[in-house]
């Protein structure tokens, strides 16, 4: 059966994706997307994820923009139209994930028995009708449904691997590495953005050093490492998911808020967030910086080619 794909329009789409779970997948790509959408550009964040943890990290979960995934299981499923739906950040749109995504995974593996192309590009079908309305597209993948992760990859341009410095994160990358040779035969043009160290912490050079050093023997270099860390901090992480805000928006609430002696001097009634939220929000601008520049670069080359 032939699926006829309109790629050119989905060369901005990354996926984020690891076999482990836990390596921040998700606050990447809701982060990112909030930062490049607060930056002008025009961008979807896809949830392929059963626990929906995007509206998590974006504020909309259990509110009326949340369908827990039903829309896009039956885009899968189905064939169904996807439609974008605007948050509550300008620029910013979202395709739901959630538990009707399990039903999905199901119907993608059995159609993947009679037709594996079509269930490979059940995502790219619908999204390549919308992608013309964005400048990037965000997928975050679960991390570890077979059958959704590959409908990720099969619709996507690029990979982004966050992995933790620890070896068991980073034999994701070998999972990783197992689902992009299964979709080269629907999208071989699929290729692999790079590799982002996540919840470092800043006294840990040398478990840095050793992680960068194994990942770059394992691709045989070193260029597939951003540059850009993002390190470990507790606090913000649950202040920016207890309050719906992403890393940037947690850091100007408290930059804006009370000061500590202010809260000692009676003025105040309570301090307006963690003090680590500017480092995590500086380390995040960083990321999405050098995938965009990675992205750029990418496209130059393909253009002198």
């Amino acid at each position: 059966m032939e699926h006829l794909i309109d790629r050119a329009a989905l060369d901005r789409t990354v996926a984020f994706i690891n076999g482990k779970g836990g390596v921040l997948k998700t606050t990447l790509t809701s982060n990112v997307g909030g930062l490049l959408a607060a930056s002008g550009y025009r961008v979807l964040a896809v949830d392929m994820d059963p626990q929906g943890n995007l509206g998590i990290d974006l504020g909309y979960a259990r509110t009326q923009l949340d369908d827990q995934g039903r829309a896009l299981a039956a885009a899968l499923m189905f064939g169904s139209a996807i439609e974008p739906i605007p948050t509550s950040r300008e620029n910013l749109f979202v395709v739901p994930g959630g538990a009707h995504l399990d039903k999905a995974a199901a119907g993608l593996f059995a159609q993947g028995q009679k037709d594996p192309s079509g269930a490979k590009l059940a995502l790219a079908k619908g999204l390549s009708a919308v992608a013309p309305e964005f400048e990037i597209i965000l997928i975050d993948c679960p991390p570890g449904n077979e059958s959704l992760q590959i409908a990720a990859l099969g619709a996507a341009a690029w990979a982004l691997v966050p992995t933790h410095t620890d070896k068991a994160s980073r034999e994701g990358l070998v999972s990783v590495a197992e689902r992009l040779d299964t979709v080269t035969d629907v999208n071989p043009e699929l290729d692999l953005l790079g590799v982002v160290l996540t919840a470092t912490t800043t006294g840990a050079t040398a478990v840095r050093r050793d992680a960068r050093d194994k990942i770059t023997e394992a691709f045989g270099t070193g260029e597939v490492l951003f540059e850009s860390t993002v390190r470990f901090a507790e606090a913000t992480a649950t202040a920016m998911r207890e309050r719906g805000m992403l890393a940037h928006e947690l850091e100007k609430s408290v930059k804006d808020g009370p000061k500590w002696y202010e809260v000692v001097r009676g003025a105040a009634s309570a301090i307006a967030g963690p003090r680590s939220a500017g480092g995590v929000a500086e380390d995040l601008h960083r990321v999405a910086q050098e995938l965009v520049g990675r992205l750029a670069d990418a496209e130059t080359r393909k253009a002198s080619a």
